[in-house]
């Protein structure tokens, strides 16, 4: 009796670790392979998404996608050269009730932050978010040691990409370890449009199911 209750008790943590995992990960599976378009103000950009690489980085940036979360959002932090982030939603009370949802880490699967791929940025450990950066350059050598966990790559528009307007650098957001987002969080796009007007944008992101075409 003694050692079936215990056999009952580990199953039930297990159960709810697992329920806990799903809850954190925001409960959406991604499809294994899928193409996230950009609209941008400069051009387009094409993302192609590999849920082996990073499986909770993946289902987090494909329930933001079809939400509709990185409509209008910009460009905010660009290093010319090295990188540029995105994730902060155009409507400050939506970008604020997801600051706080992160997702659990993944898993390091080997993949580096070369040229055109993609990743989460985070500042503690099961601390990814919303926001995502491209790398313009290969940054393995930082970002590997971290680690940035990569999720996709630019398989189209990293000429856009390289044209997103620069000039502003950290000062219109800067990264989330530097603790000076809240304006951007709590003004959202009326802030950034007042302040950093030269910024580019996402006018649309969307699931690609074929050269022409999208979806939700």
């Amino acid at each position: 009796m003694k050692r079936t209750l215990l056999l009952l008790f580990a199953v039930t943590c297990c159960v709810i670790s697992v329920v806990v995992q799903a809850v954190l990960a925001g409960g959406v599976d991604a499809p294994n392979e899928f193409k996230v378009r950009l609209d941008t103000s400069k051009g387009v950009i094409v993302i192609a998404v590999h849920r082996a690489w990073a499986p909770n980085g993946v289902d987090r940036f494909y329930e933001l996608v079809t939400s509709g979360y990185y409509d209008e959002a910009r460009f905010f932090r660009i290093r010319k050269g090295t990188w540029a982030q995105f994730g902060i939603a155009a409507d400050p009370n939506v970008a604020q009730a997801w600051r706080t949802k992160a997702i659990p880490d993944d898993p390091w699967k080997g993949v580096s932050n070369q040229r055109g791929t993609v990743a989460f940025a985070f500042k503690d450990p099961n601390g990814r978010t919303t926001q995502v950066f491209i790398n313009l350059k290969d940054n393995s050598e930082t970002h590997d040691r971290e680690p940035f966990i990569v999720f996709g790559e630019v398989v189209e528009g990293m000429k856009v990409a390289d044209s997103l307007y620069a000039e502003y650098g950290e000062s219109a957001g800067g990264g989330i370890r530097a603790g000076k987002q809240d304006p951007v969080f709590e003004g959202g796009n009326e802030y950034l449009k007042k302040n950093f007007p030269l910024l580019d944008y996402i006018t649309r992101a969307c699931v690609e199911v074929s050269n022409v075409d999208c979806q939700r």
